[in-house]
This record gives structure tokens, C-alpha cells and sequence, in this order.
């Protein structure tokens, strides 16, 4: 179920991207990290979001983010930075960033980095997934980094094995590895966000919790996806299999708002965007985001915003 609603949420994000740095460092070496679009500009246009994520291919590394503990990464794990935090990556602990450090830039494949002392080896790819939605309940809950070991699970074996076959096809620029690279990170990032979720304490609450809960994680799947559908509280109950007052219980208890609220959130959240990011007009997204009358979402909005959805707008062009 966890795996459903999660498929359907990702659907409405539509991430996209791939590898952009092919790397190799002798120790000791240090290097300051942080995917910046000008490296990404041939995978993707220009991304309202974007998720970093490093695939250690052999070797071992410390990434380290401002005041956290070091992560100790070693070959075949794989590490996602879902809000693209400055951060460092090294053979030890103490060392600094070097500084001057010039990558090639290959026809046809990604940056090549090659430094260091000449000691141990490491050798990693760095890739990127962007997408269009600035705001995403999943993307905005999920913690700094996020880790994911491929080794002896039989569950990633195989993406595990894709990947390192895709990322040995770098160096040769051979045809089809850069598409078949970019469908292999997006689902490492599913396979990351599923572990997360299953290691989730038990009375954990909140977004996270209530799409890991089958119940309230198909109604959410069914809220993102279907947007604009005719809402009621029965309906959603019943599209879920459960009685409404069960529903409306489990729902409230682990979202922290009704089932109503929530969706009216999560529209405003929709029209917001969607009056920042396009020229539609305002009964346009009104039709897109489930209001029948263009007077019944100005309204809403003008609850949620203290601002009729044109005035939001033109403040917004003023700013």
C-alpha cells in the first residue's frame, strides 16, 4: 500500500534527471558539494526544486552538513540530499575543501573529475532529479539526507546492479546510458523515501505517518491525484473502504486536521503555484484545483490569504 500511494504521489511531483558528475579521488581529499545549474543544465530545464543524491560506486567517503554528524558512506550505498544542501565530501574527518579543483567536461557525457593525494580510491557519481512543484508535502517532510545501502538486499539487487553496469558505461559514453541513468535515480529515490517510511516510529505523526497508514496513505494518494474531483468526506471513506466516522478518526488523528481541511490546504497550496508559475487565468485554476464557480474559489482563498486570488497575483507580480 505504501508503495501505491507513493507511486501516486510521485506521479504529481514528476521528477526527472540523471548523472551529471562522474568523479574519482585519491586520498586524502575534500571536496565542497553542492549541484548547481550549471552543472544540471543538459539533463533538465530549469527546475522550480532540486534533489541531489551521490551513488558510491567503490571506495568510502564522509559527507558532512554543517553542524550534523558525518555520514560514513562506503561502496554501494547510496546518499539524497531532497532540499540540495551545501555540503562537503571527504576521505577523513578534519580536512578542507580544496580549492581550484578543474573538472573536464566530455562531448556527450557528464563532468569528469579526477583529484586527490594518490592514496585509497573512491569513485563516485553525482546525479540530480528536478521537478516543476516548488511545494510538495512529501518532498517538504522528508529529513536532510537520506541513506540507502544496496548492498545484499535482495529488494535492490537488481537496481543496484543496473546502476553500477549504467555508471561503469560513463567513461565510454556509450548510447542510452545517460536515459537509462536518469529511470534508475528516480527509482532510488522511491526505494529510499518506501525505506524511510518503514523505519518511521510507530506513534509517529504527521504527513509521513499518515501516507505509511494503508487507510490514510490511499486517501492522500487519491487527494493529490484527483485534485479536482467533487470531494466529500463519505466519498473519500468509501473509496477507502472504511466508514466515515473511522476514517474522518484515523485521518484527523494522524494528519492533525479533517480529511476537508486538509484537502482545502492542499488545493490553496495547488492555486498558489499554479497563479505564481502560469498565466491561467483565475477561472481556469480555479476548474483545475475542484471549484465549480470561479465566486466559490475566490472566496476560499480569500479565507486562506486574506486577498481575493487576482490581488494575490498582482501583489505578488509587485514584489
Amino acid at each position: 500500500m505504501i508503495t501505491d500511494a507513493l507511486s501516486d504521489l510521485l506521479r504529481v511531483v514528476r521528477l526527472s534527471g540523471g548523472i551529471f558528475l562522474d568523479a574519482e579521488f585519491t586520498a586524502p581529499w575534500c571536496v565542497a558539494a553542492q549541484a548547481e545549474p550549471e552543472e544540471y543544465r543538459d539533463l533538465m530545464a530549469h527546475p522550480a526544486r532540486v534533489i541531489s543524491f551521490h551513488y558510491v560506486v567503490q571506495g568510502r567517503l564522509l559527507l558532512q552538513m554543517a553542524a550534523e554528524p558525518p555520514l560514513e558512506l562506503r561502496g554501494g550505498s547510496i546518499v539524497l540530499l531532497p532540499r540540495n544542501e551545501a555540503h562537503t565530501l571527504a576521505s577523513g574527518a578534519g580536512l578542507r575543501p580544496a580549492r581550484g579543483v578543474t573538472p573536464e567536461q566530455p562531448d556527450g557525457g557528464p563532468i569528469r573529475l579526477r583529484y586527490g593525494g594518490g592514496g585509497e580510491k573512491t569513485h563516485i557519481v553525482c546525479g540530480v532529479l528536478g521537478t516543476d512543484a516548488r511545494q510538495h508535502p512529501l518532498l517538504d517532510t522528508l529529513p536532510s539526507t537520506l541513506v540507502l545501502d544496496l548492498n545484499g538486499s535482495p529488494a535492490c539487487e537488481w537496481i543496484a546492479t543496473s546502476f553500477r553496469y549504467a555508471a561503469s558505461e560513463l567513461t565510454a559514453v556509450r548510447a542510452g546510458s545517460a536515459i537509462a541513468l536518469a529511470k534508475l535515480s528516480e527509482l532510488l529515490f522511491v526505494e529510499a523515501v518506501r525505506r524511510y517510511l518503514e523505519t518511521l516510529p510507530a506513534d509517529r505523526r504527521g504527513w509521513l505517518a499518515g501516507l505509511r497508514d494503508p487507510m490514510v496513505g490511499q486517501a492522500l494518494a487519491l487527494l493529490h491525484t484527483q485534485i479536482s474531483r467533487d470531494w466529500t468526506a463519505e466519498e473519500l471513506a468509501r473509496e477507502v473502504g472504511a466508514s466515515r466516522s473511522a476514517f474522518a478518526e484515523r485521518f484527523t488523528e494522524l494528519m492533525g486536521v479533517p480529511p476537508m481541511k486538509y484537502l482545502t490546504g492542499w488545493r490553496m497550496q495547488v492555486a498558489t503555484e499554479r497563479l505564481r508559475e502560469t498565466h491561467r487565468s483565475v477561472a481556469q485554476i480555479a476548474a483545475e484545483v475542484g471549484y465549480e464557480s470561479e465566486i466559490a474559489f475566490a472566496r476560499a482563498f480569500k479565507r486562506e490569504f486574506s486577498a481575493s486570488p487576482a490581488q494575490w497575483r498582482r501583489q505578488l507580480a509587485k514584489s
